[in-house]
């Protein structure tokens, strides 16, 4: 059961109550940068305020850093712009794959291209490997370091220790190419 509910909060904090058969109440920030409060069946609204008001600093901390994300990511992708990509990948990522498994002495089974939005990529448990077309959009290192990352786990199906100094062994930057990774949101 939806409601929709907002508070005074200062300036005013909107959000949304979800009542169900749940015992406690929870706050939530939604991936579009809304303030949800999920809350038991028979809580007074006033309880719910109150919850929301003894977290306020939390909420516009959090909503502010999603806000943030939000407005830094590129607008959806069209149809069309999504084919562009795929063809861009099925282009590049072959050679770049050929590369850096040739250098770690690894071979994938197969490699594919799809338009996951919350992964840049996969390597199963039979070493097939598979790439969001979003990684076009990223910069070459990091595309680079996907396509590593994803080969070193064809040696080690985890991130252990011994992963993560495989994946040095090749990118010793990883870390700095990892923070120039960004997924566009949803269409």
């Amino acid at each position: 059961q939806w409601a929709a509910a907002s508070a005074i909060l200062g300036d005013m904090m909107d959000y949304e109550i979800i009542r169900s058969r749940r015992r406690t109440l929870a706050l939530e920030i939604t991936r579009e940068g809304c303030l949800r409060v999920r809350a038991p069946l028979r809580t007074p609204d006033a309880a719910i305020q109150a919850f929301v008001q003894a977290h306020e600093g939390w909420a516009r901390a959090h909503l502010a850093k999603v806000r943030e994300k939000l407005a830094a990511s590129p607008p959806p992708q069209s149809r069309e712009d999504i084919a562009a990509l795929k063809a861009k990948a099925k282009a590049i990522l072959p050679g770049k794959i050929a590369r850096y498994a040739a250098i770690l002495g690894v071979e994938p089974t197969g490699f594919h291209v799809t338009e996951a939005r919350t992964r840049y990529g996969s390597c199963s448990g039979k070493n097939s490997l598979s790439f969001s077309c979003f990684l076009m959009l990223c910069p070459e290192e990091a595309i680079d370091l996907v396509v590593v990352h994803e080969l070193c786990h064809i040696r080690h199906h985890d991130h252990s220790p011994a992963f993560y100094a495989l994946l040095s062994s090749v990118l010793p930057d990883h870390r700095e190419r990892r923070k120039r990774l960004r997924m566009p949101r949803e269409a």
